[in-house]
């Protein structure tokens, strides 16, 4: 279909134009995280006719993501489908001019750079701290546009960030948002919910700035801070370039901890879920052969596989833990908090 046909209504907009329209379908955007944000991102830009969309989720679908998260179905859900493949596979049936490269993955410190080759803006979908700040460590170190976005509750947060020169020079997201908080000090769409429109208007938000920097409006790109509460009415927009900081670690110092992996864990509560995530001892680990793993788990619950997880249900020490694992030997093990007791049945029934 010619692009002037797909693309007409966009096309009219000023600044849309058809050089601006062929500029964006030679681009390359890195969307981390494929949930409330990530979806809503991605149809947008997919929709727009970005060139290509590369995928990082390290989840699968659940029954509870459907309230949001607007590219999945129940049968998703039913099925256990890792996010990135299934945004993957319904965006394919809405533009084949847009090539998506789904990775089902954790997004960390020894995969960021690679992840973000030859990338032209990092979007963030993600629903937590330390990806935010490893995300802003690769944009300031790598001179990457990055926008931000968060939702929990019925409010929601944007900033984009632009590579700083002097005519953009704006504090990074660590100047604004400070230092990785404690374990549990900030709500979770897991601990307080969240409303759908919210995560969709900050989603929306988000892919706006996206397709601003992608076809070169950068006079138009937002450089306040946009926040909002559906349930007070509340709109905000702030102008922050007070708070850049000489003394920031990352755009201040240089000091880029979280991509360097000064500041990774192998393994974090997932706050709200009774789950803990783990990784192999030596990074990514090898491949891991699910169909042989599972039929050696049979004998201690039931264990079922797929190309891209194994879900397993163990019966250990008179409790019932429910284990998700990666080809890349990551794993989630729902049933406790506690990162000892999940490393402990990590190692005796995974070994890796």
């Amino acid at each position: 279909m010619p692009a002037f046909d797909r693309y007409h209504r966009q096309m009219l907009l000023p600044g849309f134009d058809a050089a601006a329209q062929a500029a964006l379908g030679r681009a390359t955007v890195l969307l981390v995280g494929c949930g409330a944000l990530g979806t809503v991102i991605a149809d947008m830009l997919t929709r727009a006719g970005v060139g290509r969309l590369r995928i990082v989720d390290r989840d699968l679908v659940e029954l509870t993501n459907l309230q949001r998260q607007v590219l999945f179905t129940e049968a998703d859900a039913a099925g256990h489908v890792p996010k990135a493949v299934a945004a993957a596979e319904r965006l394919a049936l809405v533009n084949d001019d847009v090539t998506i490269e789904p990775h089902v993955v954790d997004f960390t410190h020894r995969n960021a750079v690679p992840l973000a080759t030859d990338v032209d803006l990092l979007l963030d979908g993600t629903d937590n701290f330390a990806t935010r700040l490893l995300l802003n460590d690769l944009a300031i170190a790598h001179a990457l546009p990055y926008v931000y976005g968060g939702a929990v509750g019925t409010t929601g947060t944007v900033y984009p960030i632009l590579p700083s020169t002097e005519a953009t020079a704006g504090p990074c997201l660590r100047c604004l948002l400070g230092d990785e908080p404690e374990t549990g000090q900030l709500g979770s769409c897991d601990t307080v919910g969240v409303l759908g429109p919210a995560a969709g208007i900050v989603a929306n938000f988000q892919a706006a700035e996206a397709l601003k920097i992608l076809t070169g409006n950068l006079a138009a790109v937002s450089r306040s801070l946009l926040s909002f509460d559906l349930m007070t009415n509340r709109i905000q927009q702030m102008d922050v370039a007070a708070a850049r900081s000489e003394t920031c670690p990352c755009c201040g110092a240089r000091d880029f901890e979280f991509l360097e992996g000064r500041r990774a864990v192998r393994s974090a509560t997932l706050c709200g879920r009774g789950a803990v995530q783990l990784h192999p001892a030596n990074g990514e680990g090898p491949t891991v052969q699910l169909d042989h793993l599972a039929r050696q788990l049979a004998a201690h619950g039931q264990a079922t596989a797929n190309e891209y997880l194994l879900r397993a249900t163990l019966h250990d020490g008179g409790h019932d833990y429910r284990l998700t694992l990666f080809a890349d030997g990551r794993a989630i093990i729902h049933g406790t908090e506690n990162p000892t007791t999940a490393r402990s049945l990590y190692t005796r029934y995974v070994g890796l």
